[in-house]
């Protein structure tokens, strides 16, 4: 698990963006003590004894803080890579908008970004990819007071629809011909919901499943359309970097393999399905 010194902001400044927000094990020295960068494995990693994961919190059930700790989906997967390389993994909290271009893997401040990020032409330009680990469709959550039974309902009746900014549920529903209202997280998202800025959010599946286990939530919102928009999640790393792509392709492989990737899916996620196991090519 990974631990944090304390709460943290989830607003980035655009001087603290750059920086982002580290969220460092506990059990990890923040002094590499001229240790080697790179593992048995032959993985070179930015900092010694550690495996730095750019993430952006809060995207609840694959990486958001509980209990003072980041914990999730992603963070699970990520861990047993960290065991394999024999290191402990670190998480660097980022604008999920650098994820695109790779910043933080090209200027060294981070070895691997998870962060429930879908597989794209337009992220591969500037990023290589695990295996993927998850195949992901995009929900519809509305109000119930706002008497609508579709996407197509909500552009009819004209209702004001939210997304999450820079994601492909953002995309989809602009190709669709909406004018979403952009939120920085899915915190956000949700809160917006609550708020009423919008009466429907457009946002990943697993999320809404998670959001829907909150009784309150439950008896407001109710998700009335599963777009089926064929998208996978993947590990992102700095182009080139494969070795470390192929060690986190035989961590996942191995996972699913051994009954550790179920485990972990029904903890996080919810009733096991086996083609989450074997997920076609993106």
């Amino acid at each position: 698990m990974i631990t944090l010194p304390g709460r943290h902001t989830r607003v980035f400044a655009a001087a603290t963006a750059a920086a982002g927000l580290l969220l460092v094990s506990a059990c990890t020295s923040t002094d590499d003590g001229g240790a080697s960068k790179t593992t048995a494995g032959g993985v070179e990693l930015v900092k010694a004894g550690r495996l730095t994961t750019c993430t952006h919190l809060p995207y609840p059930p694959f990486q958001s803080e509980i209990d003072g700790k980041v914990q999730g989906f992603d963070v699970a997967l990520i861990d047993l890579v960290a065991d394999a390389l024999k290191v402990k993994q670190e998480i660097l909290d980022t604008p999920f908008e650098n994820f695109k271009t790779g910043a933080f893997l090209n200027s060294g401040e981070c070895d691997l970004a998870a962060a429930g990020m879908t597989i794209t032409e337009e992220r591969e330009k500037n990023l290589d990819f695990s295996v993927p680990y998850f195949d992901a469709t995009q929900a519809v959550l509305v109000d119930k007071k706002a008497g609508v039974t579709s996407l197509a309902d909500i552009r009819a009746k004209k209702v004001k629809l939210g997304a999450q900014a820079q994601t492909t549920g953002e995309e989809y529903v602009k190709k669709e011909g909406f004018d979403p209202v952009s939120f920085e997280s899915s915190d956000a998202v949700l809160n917006g919901l609550r708020t009423g800025q919008v009466k429907a959010v457009v946002i990943d599946y697993p999320v809404v499943q998670g959001w829907l286990k909150d009784k309150a939530t439950a008896d407001a919102f109710t998700m009335v359309d599963n777009l089926e928009t064929g998208e996978q999640y993947g590990i992102a790393v700095k182009k080139g970097n494969t070795a470390l792509t192929e060690a986190i392709d035989k961590a996942i492989t191995d996972a699913k393999a051994d009954g550790t990737y179920k485990k972990i899916y029904e903890q996080w996620i919810g009733p096991y399905e086996a083609a989450s196991a074997s997920p076609s090519e993106s």
